[in-house]
């Protein structure tokens, strides 16, 4: 038997949950995580449309933040609510659970910081129109790193229009993502992992260490964890 399925013996092959969101700020690890825990554990994966292709604005947004925040902001809301609402309508015979790497309301988190204040008002009108449809992930994992480990992630994924992405930015982000988590623990179950002292794709224990961690049964609040 080989290591990687010797280390999956250790956990429960089902988790407790039917619908597990990963966010972060850019470069924690979300879509890596996600991908992992969905090839482990029989989860359907809903990875995030952020590539070029699919949102022509993103590129130009990293050049012109204020020429072409609303739109990629537009874009990336309707992005998100199509493909969500297309993999969220059933859970499919074939896998235990659903995991995404993000979750739909990281569009008000971004916009929150990208948008002039009309056009924040303006979003936000669209926004909680569809928040109100969608439905919610039963454990909404933060992954939190500093800004010297998200910097050093975004260099290394070698994404040429992130390249040039400020601390300031990424501190703003990660600020706005607080806000949310605080606004929203008397309704959700929300897990804040302190990864800043793991490398969970290196290393098979640190990997252990959050999965362990997620499958647990949390009431809903704000639960942190430091490793």
């Amino acid at each position: 038997m080989s290591r990687h399925k010797q280390s999956l013996c250790i956990f429960a092959l089902i988790m407790q949950y039917n619908y597990i969101s990963i966010e972060g700020t850019l470069g924690a690890g979300k879509t890596t995580l996600a991908t992992r825990i969905a090839n482990d554990f029989n989860g359907k994966l809903v990875l995030e449309e952020f590539e070029a292709d699919k949102n022509p604005f993103l590129p130009k947004f990293y050049k012109e933040p204020d020429k072409y925040a609303f739109q990629v902001e537009m874009t990336f809301l309707a992005l998100r609510f199509q493909q969500l609402k297309d993999k969220l309508a059933n859970l499919d015979l074939f896998h235990d659970f659903i995991i995404s790497d993000y979750y739909v309301a990281k569009s008000l988190i971004f916009s929150r910081n990208n948008l002039q204040e009309d056009e924040y008002q303006l979003f936000s009108r669209f926004f909680n129109i569809i928040f109100a449809t969608m439905p919610k992930p039963e454990l909404l994992v933060y992954l939190y790193l500093d800004v010297d480990h998200l910097q050093y992630n975004i260099r290394k994924r070698g994404r040429t229009y992130e390249q040039q992405i400020s601390d300031e930015y990424l501190e703003h982000i990660q600020q706005g993502y607080f806000d949310f988590i605080r606004q929203k623990q008397n309704e959700m179950r929300i897990l804040v992992l302190d990864t800043n002292r793991l490398d969970f794709v290196a290393h098979e224990d640190d990997y252990r260490q959050i999965i362990e961690a997620i499958d647990q049964p949390y009431e809903v609040g704000v639960h942190r964890i430091s490793f």
